[in-house]
């Protein structure tokens, strides 16, 4: 180098934290964050959440969404059981299933689309 040149800049880090993604990759990421919850419940959405939350204002509302329905799922799943004994619970545990797949197949659609979706039954904790 000689003396009045700057130095070269450093090299862009591909593994760096703050990259936005690409709209597709939202949508993508969000459909799948829907997809998982079906199968596997508030785990998908919370890692989700907690990984892709500053990655795109698409996926973070997904995300979001879905885990205030899981949470409302885990609830209602929560007393399901306890109420499982006066035979209740066997109907509301049935529902809460049913919900889930239903919703989270309707969820995962709008997502594929590229559209927001908002859960009729969830009770917001995440924004």
């Amino acid at each position: 180098m000689s003396e009045g040149t700057p130095p070269p800049p450093p090299p862009v880090n591909p593994y760096e934290q703050n990259q936005p993604l690409s709209p597709s990759d939202e949508k993508l990421w969000a459909t799948l964050i829907q997809i998982g919850g079906i199968i596997f419940g508030v785990l998908p959405s919370l890692i989700g959440y907690l990984i892709l939350k500053d990655k795109g204002p698409f996926v973070r509302g997904h995300a979001a969404t879905a885990l205030n329905f899981q949470i409302t799922l885990l609830i209602a799943y929560v007393v399901g059981w306890i109420t499982a004994f006066i035979l209740i619970g066997f109907i509301i545990l049935a529902a809460a299933w049913i919900c889930s797949i239903v919703f989270g197949i309707i969820a995962a659609i709008a997502a594929n689309k590229g559209e927001p979706y908002v859960y009729p039954i969830a009770i917001k904790f995440v924004n």
